[in-house]
């Protein structure tokens, strides 16, 4: 039972196919749009190492907690994440393939997290920047999965993987909140400082791989503005996915002194994805249960 309200049990997944090798899986795998999978596809090049640096970064103070559900919650939470860098890692082999060089991707991302944040900034300030990350992809999981569009759209098995790493990312969603604030003891200014880097960060990164990948693709300058200025009004534009009030109302909620992630609840439709996923033991099938509200 978690301090605000009752959350979900943290449950490590392994072992799971989404069938990612399948070679009929399209290029453009979200509704045939480039800048949609680009988006969704330049993410997924940070998971492996990202996910690494969100462990580490619990990791830091797991030796202090004395709550037994809370070292459970850090062990779950830690191969939950593990089990999210392996599956992506499966993902990205197919960028690999398509021609994007996400080894070098990887290797900027390893400097920046681990060879300059970790070694430059204080435990407690990556613990912040890791909590203010948690949010930041609860709230994506919120916009992208408590709505059918985007797996209505989507490969049912690049849907499905997302579905998964989703829900699990609403399980755990507090836990690194958790140990920032009762065990590291983290102050408002910190938490909101690695709330600003994130939030600088995330568009940031993902934007430039993005059109890395465009060009990759062959899309020529024309073709890549085209796509900038549609996919960026998909975005920010009146009604956009970072202009909806449910956006913004989760964004701004982390600024509020007595925050805490459980604050939100959890998705409407994590029931039906698990029900399902107990069910059949198939991720894909339980994605599917996401097209409908």
């Amino acid at each position: 039972m978690n301090a605000q309200n009752k959350s979900p049990t943290i449950i490590p997944r392994e072992k799971l196919d989404f069938k990612l090798g399948d070679a009929d899986i399209p290029r453009y795998w979200w509704g045939a749009d480039a800048f949609k999978t680009r988006f969704a596809d330049a993410m997924s090049t940070t998971f492996p190492v990202g996910e690494r640096f969100f462990i580490s970064c619990v990791r830091d103070y797991r030796e202090r907690v004395t709550d037994p559900v809370m070292q459970q919650e850090i062990k779950d939470f830690i191969r939950q994440e593990g089990q999210h860098g392996m599956v992506h890692d499966q993902f990205n082999n197919r960028l690999k393939q398509q021609g994007v060089d996400v080894d070098a991707l990887e290797r900027i991302y390893k400097f920046w997290l681990f060879d300059f944040f970790r070694k430059y900034g204080s435990r407690k300030h990556t613990l912040a920047f890791t909590a203010a990350a948690e949010h930041m992809t609860a709230i994506m999981v919120h916009l992208l999965f408590d709505s059918p569009e985007m797996v209505q759209e989507s490969d049912p098995r690049v849907a499905g993987m997302y579905a998964w790493h989703a829900m699990e990312e609403m399980e755990h969603k507090a836990v690194a909140f958790d140990v920032m604030q009762k065990v590291a003891k983290v102050g408002y200014f910190t938490r909101i400082l690695g709330f600003i880097e994130i939030s600088f960060f995330f568009p940031l990164a993902t934007f430039m791989v993005m059109n890395r990948m465009f060009k990759v693709d062959g899309l020529t300058r024309w073709q890549r503005t085209t796509t900038w200025f549609k996919g960026l009004w998909w975005l920010y534009g009146i009604g956009g996915l970072f202009t909806k009030p449910s956006f913004l109302g989760h964004y701004a909620a982390y600024l509020k002194p007595g925050f805490h992630p459980w604050q939100s609840g959890e998705m409407g439709s994590y029931k039906r994805w698990l029900v399902e996923l107990e069910r059949s033991g198939d991720p894909i099938a339980a994605g599917q249960t996401l097209r409908t509200v």
